[in-house]
């Protein structure tokens, strides 16, 4: 069910949840959690109501703070990481592109069941455009998942490759720089307190020395880790982290790294306050967002490089005091390739496609709508089929962007299509938490990442008398 104005939403509140000023109290959450959270979210995503939209997410976060789930910075962990007092796993960062709400439940049931504690759930810039979905709508859907499954602590929201376009730059540099600012000022406010600055783009290889190759990198991410401090709510110290090297270049190097880290850190310093800098830096091993897909549509075996992850995380963990490399695009790696992110300190895994395929690709995917979604893409996409392409590759390659113009009939696909959808995304989730042997860390995480509730001002529609 979708409320299509406030009095209707409020009406179904009753002998559920109660608005007490600032906060919301759950008097029934069984009701809470069996039919009323559906309700919300799918208003908060869909109602025709902008007014009743913004009721519905404000009723969606203060029911998570009341249930003692928090939107949370992992800054904590992480310097533990950096310390050397916390190792031996990787952090998950799970790109959720498509039936947002579903997915994450399965993110949290697989979760819940091996007791991990740090996972991320992202969304990159670019995403954020073509699957629809802004920031507090993605927040929204973690926590009304989070309230649905009965998970209880952190949510871990983050900004993914919140980048600064080189051709976009290069046109017209101070209002690209802005967009970037005016994506990172909506995240925090929505609670991403996690947040990727991703300035690599900048990256001139043809500079004659390093440090002049990173210098226009590491200032913008100075600058923009800057504002990030300004912004941050109090009791909240957002994990910011950079990036050296673009996915899908050159692999990086360890030169590469001191380069940026030395001139970010006194681009730092002229700022004129004791700010805090990165808590982690992403780097460029061999792989390629969204894996390099072959003529028939199957994807090609990635060679990703661990002597080099392992060499870099090293050195930001003893130089810098960071938790340690991040790897991207390593969802559509072979399952046997997971193990080693631990064995090699690796602070973090960026994971986005391979879930998507698993979604696509899947027997209980209608095959209507996949048709209808891929006739979509061969119309509105066609100027990206580059010279050569097969109708698989340019199909694997664009079908991201069919989950944006499709969003609500996948949203209300049949109850039985999305819950057999979720058991095959719960395994895959279950699987990878293993191998990056997060299990039974929740204790870990609440030992580094205490709550922090930040006030959230009710909207006048849901005060009034």
């Amino acid at each position: 069910m979708i409320c299509d104005n406030t009095d209707m939403l409020r009406k179904i509140l009753d002998g559920v949840l109660a608005i007490r000023g600032v906060d919301v109290e759950m008097l029934d959450e069984t009701r809470l959690r069996g039919t009323l959270i559906d309700t919300l979210i799918q208003t908060a995503v869909f109602s025709s109501e902008e007014e009743t939209r913004k009721a519905a997410r404000w009723l969606i976060r203060r029911t998570a703070a009341a249930a003692g789930i928090y939107a949370a910075s992992i800054q904590g962990l992480y310097e533990a990481m950096g310390r050397g007092e916390v190792s031996g796993f990787t952090v998950p960062a799970i790109n959720i592109r498509a039936m947002t709400y579903d997915t994450t439940q399965a993110v949290f049931r697989a979760a819940l069941a091996a007791r991990v504690g740090p996972v991320v759930f992202e969304i990159a810039r670019s995403e954020i455009d073509y699957t629809h979905q802004r920031p507090e709508e993605y927040t929204c859907a973690v926590a009304a998942a989070a309230i649905r499954t009965g998970y209880r602590g952190p949510l871990f929201l983050q900004g993914d490759h919140f980048q600064v376009g080189a051709k976009r730059y290069a046109k017209d540099p101070v209002a690209e720089v802005k967009a970037v600012k005016d994506l990172i000022w909506e995240a925090i406010d929505a609670g991403f307190y996690n947040i990727d600055i991703d300035t690599s783009t900048l990256v001139d290889l043809k500079e004659p020395t390093v440090a002049e190759q990173q210098r226009l990198n590491y200032s913008l991410a100075a600058e923009l880790t800057t504002m990030i401090r300004d912004l941050e709510p109090a009791g909240i110290t957002i994990s910011v982290g950079g990036e050296i090297g673009e996915v899908g270049g050159k692999n990086s190097t360890v030169e590469e790294l001191r380069a940026f880290m030395e001139g970010y850190r006194e681009a730092l310093e002229k700022s004129g306050a004791a700010l805090k800098g990165i808590s982690k830096i992403s780097v460029q091993t061999g792989t390629t967002h969204g894996g390099v897909p072959l003529a028939d549509g199957s994807v090609a075996r990635v060679k990703l490089d661990f002597t080099t992850l392992e060499e870099l995380s090293r050195a930001a963990k003893a130089d810098y005091g960071l938790a340690g490399a991040v790897q991207h695009g390593a969802s559509t790696l072979p399952d046997e390739a997971f193990d080693r992110f631990p064995a090699t300190r690796t602070a973090e895994v960026h994971l986005a496609t391979g879930f998507q395929n698993i979604v696509y690709d899947s027997k209980n995917f209608p095959d209507d709508l996949r048709a209808r979604i891929y006739d979509y893409l061969r119309r509105e996409a066609a100027s990206e089929k580059k010279e050569g392409d097969t109708d698989e590759q340019f199909i694997y390659k664009t079908r991201k962007k069919g989950f944006g113009p499709f969003k609500k009939e996948l949203w209300e696909l049949p109850e039985s299509i999305r819950t057999a959808l979720g058991a095959e995304l719960e395994s895959q989730f279950a699987l990878i938490f293993k191998k990056l042997n997060v299990g039974d860390t929740r204790a870990t995480v609440d030992r580094f990442v205490p709550p922090v509730d930040v006030p959230l001002k009710p909207p006048a529609c849901l005060t009034a008398t």
